[in-house]
């Protein structure tokens, strides 16, 4: 099978976690993106839900995940409730 290259655009902090990612499951980003688009094909649309970012990141999620974005980056500890765990879980 003739073979090309692709060359996109991605943000250098997406790159490097989706290549850490892709390391971890033993695969590299050449793979990773022909298993996407192989899939694709097969389904014959995206493999996954696509969401607007509104409906998924909005008011008092959006805050919290904003929240726990800052205590990572800080390198602070993220503890949470079993409530909390199974709100989030339920979308809440």
């Amino acid at each position: 099978m003739a073979q090309t290259n692709l060359t996109i655009r991605i943000d250098e902090n997406i790159k490097q976690e989706a290549e850490s990612l892709f390391n971890r499951i033993g695969i590299n980003t050449s793979t990773a993106i022909n298993v996407f688009f192989r899939q694709a094909i097969r389904e014959q649309s995206i493999p996954f839900e696509l969401k607007p970012y509104d409906d998924y990141y909005s008011g008092a999620k959006m805050e919290r995940l904003m929240h726990s974005i800052g205590q990572a980056e800080r390198g602070e500890v993220v503890t949470r409730t079993m409530a909390e765990l199974e709100d989030m879980a339920r979308g809440g």
